[in-house]
């Protein structure tokens, strides 16, 4: 299953209906669907922020496969390089939210509750974000 997104924050109802199809196609419960949201829209939003320059209008896509147990959703886009495992800022989650620092929280998340995340670029220039999840 693939949607294909605007680097506009108005498709981010697009995604939220696609995790629905994904999780009723796949037969995944309600909590794993309501992880899955809260993921796969903070790493959708910080595409559709921070991968473009101001401006200029972009496509992206975010594809999501089962195989056995596991799911696995794959992000590419064609912004600008950003390994969010290695550049995001470090989160301290022991700070209050006024002490924290601004960004990394998002990537943080997509770690602690996906089962194994991975990037890459490639050589024809495009980030790829590959997220995995148990369904069982």
């Amino acid at each position: 299953m693939q949607l294909l997104l605007k680097n506009d924050i108005s498709q981010v109802p697009l995604l939220a209906d696609f995790i629905n199809q994904v999780c009723n196609e796949f037969a995944l419960d309600q909590n794993l669907s309501f992880q899955l949201n809260l993921v796969l829209e903070e790493a959708v939003v910080n595409v559709i922020q921070y991968a473009f320059p101001k401006g200029e209008e972009h496509t992206f896509t975010l594809d999501a496969d089962k195989e056995a147990d596991t799911i696995t959703f794959v992000l590419k886009d064609d912004g600008k390089p950003f390994n969010p495992l290695k550049q995001a800022p470090n989160v301290d989650i022991n700070l209050s939210a006024e002490k924290r620092q601004i960004g990394g929280l998002g990537i943080f998340l997509v770690q602690q509750m996906m089962d194994d995340v991975d990037y890459q670029r490639t050589p024809d220039g495009m980030n790829v974000l590959v997220m995995r999840k148990k369904s069982s």
